[in-house]
């Protein structure tokens, strides 16, 4: 009787810690959200400039209004846990030839957030430095990757750390000491990625549309990322410029709204319910298009073609541009 009571008990527990877990409301939680449910959710800070963890952040204020504007980001949430953006994406080995920009593999990436600190059960919440789209896109980016891997319950913190600064909230320079997490993938979404053949059948076909997440100077082709090695964009590609992605207060950038976002598209010749394909030079700046298309706007026939413009080129497949001469 002693070993079913304690059988029962256990279960008990189980179900109440379960039906305790949080969900995040969204693919995007504001910093409100953030600081009245930081004790339940891990927090992941992406960035580049990994010194600036470290680093105390600057401010201008408003000699009439007294209102502070962030100048440059600097420190990080309180307890949060940060990874190096530079370590996020990987080189693989693919079909005999050394690849940069790609999706790590799976035991990879539980590596890097393991030692970053994220453990299973509990909600992650990304947050960019968030005063430029590519910084955005940084933690778009692990999203997609969070995503391909399996995990659902993530969300992204509108206006970043520019935003949570902005707004007066806490912040530390110290430097993060995470414990070891114990996250791992839970399954592996094929269906996220698209490759080369799949990029190349859209483009002939025109049944799959392709959405071009860099600048139009990029995308008409007047200038070029060095690791690209033609100019212009894949044929029958719209553009989603990074402009497009974001609207800017006190110093911060912000999303906007799935009904403006469906307009934008409509305006840039894309149908944001139809299958579509984001890519860019590297596979970052696409993240942004994709996380708008499939997780903003509802179309779950989106996919990121990894590698981009990047494999494309050194394929040596076709692009096409304005004509410089």
């Amino acid at each position: 009787m002693k070993k079913i009571k304690y059988l029962l008990t256990a279960i008990l527990l189980g179900t109440s810690q379960w039906l305790m877990a949080l969900t995040v409301p969204g693919p995007i939680v504001d910093a409100n959200w953030l600081a009245n449910h930081s004790a339940q959710v891990q927090i992941l800070e992406v960035r580049s400039d990994v010194k600036s963890f470290t680093r105390e952040p600057e401010f201008e204020t408003d000699k009439k209004t007294g209102k502070k504007m962030v100048v440059e980001v600097g420190g990080r949430i309180p307890d949060a846990n940060v990874v190096n953006f530079k370590n996020v994406r990987a080189e693989r080995m693919v079909d005999g030839r050394k690849l940069k920009y790609l999706v790590p593999e799976k035991a990879d990436f539980e590596k890097l957030l393991q030692q970053a600190g994220i453990n299973q059960g509990k909600p992650i919440i990304l947050v960019p430095a968030g005063q430029d789209v590519s910084d955005i896109d940084e933690a778009l980016r692990v999203y997609w990757q969070l995503k391909i891997y399996g995990e659902d319950n993530i969300a992204v913190l509108d206006g970043g750390m520019a935003g949570w600064l902005a707004q007066g909230r806490p912040f530390t320079v110290t430097p993060s000491k995470a414990a070891a997490g114990n996250w791992t993938a839970k399954a592996y979404r094929s269906e996220l990625i698209a490759s080369s053949d799949d990029v190349a059948n859209a483009s002939k076909t025109g049944k799959t549309q392709l959405v071009d997440g860099r600048s139009p100077a990029q995308f008409l082709g007047i200038t070029k990322r060095d690791y690209v090695k033609t100019y212009g964009h894949i044929a029958g590609a719209q553009a989603f410029a990074p402009e497009l992605m974001t609207r800017s207060s006190d110093g911060a950038l912000y999303f906007l709204k799935p009904n403006t976002y469906e307009a934008l598209l409509k305006a840039n010749g894309i149908k944001p319910n139809e299958p579509a394909i984001s890519y860019c030079n590297s596979g970052h700046l696409a993240s942004g298009p994709w996380f708008v298309m499939s997780e903003l706007v509802g179309n779950k026939s989106t996919k990121l073609y990894d590698g981009s413009l990047y494999l494309w080129t050194l394929e040596g497949r076709p692009t096409q541009g304005v004509p410089l001469n």
